[in-house]
């Protein structure tokens, strides 16, 4: 199981070339995971800013298969995975939406739960251990 996110390219997203800039996709994919954060609940402004839990990005990739171009309407669909306690990544597959046989790009972010004062590893939130089973198969299963 996974979430899908449908999205289109802006103007802002491309680069003086007319094609989406290399980050832009991972910004896509962010907004993407703040969008299911939000479908099961989390509250995207305490999760956010200053909380005592953080879960930042700790390794991230992309690669291209086909431009993308203002306009474009895309699909975003994200498949999380629990890798242990602590971490979990997301893969990404982006699909142009009016021609889903076109697959644009793939992309991974990697989580890891810490505390914010000690910047520590914790074990993940529940709120995160529900979204996680809400969006994957597995949900509580350690890969």
């Amino acid at each position: 199981m996974s979430f899908t996110y449908n999205r289109t390219v802006r103007f802002q997203d491309t680069d003086a070339a007319g094609v989406v800039y290399f980050a832009n996709v991972l910004a896509m994919c962010h907004e993407a995971y703040e969008d299911s954060l939000a479908k099961v609940g989390i509250n995207l402004k305490t999760f956010f800013s200053h909380a005592a839990v953080a879960v930042p990005i700790i390794h991230s990739r992309v690669d291209f298969f086909q431009p993308m171009f203002c306009g474009d309407k895309l699909l975003i669909d994200g498949i999380p995975q629990r890798l242990s306690d602590s971490k979990f990544e997301i893969k990404y597959q982006v699909i142009d939406a009016d021609s889903p046989q076109r697959h644009l790009a793939d992309a991974l972010t990697r989580h890891v739960c810490i505390d914010t004062n000690t910047r520590t590893k914790i074990i993940l939130p529940d709120g995160m251990i529900d979204w996680l089973y809400s969006t994957t198969r597995y949900g509580k299963d350690i890969s």
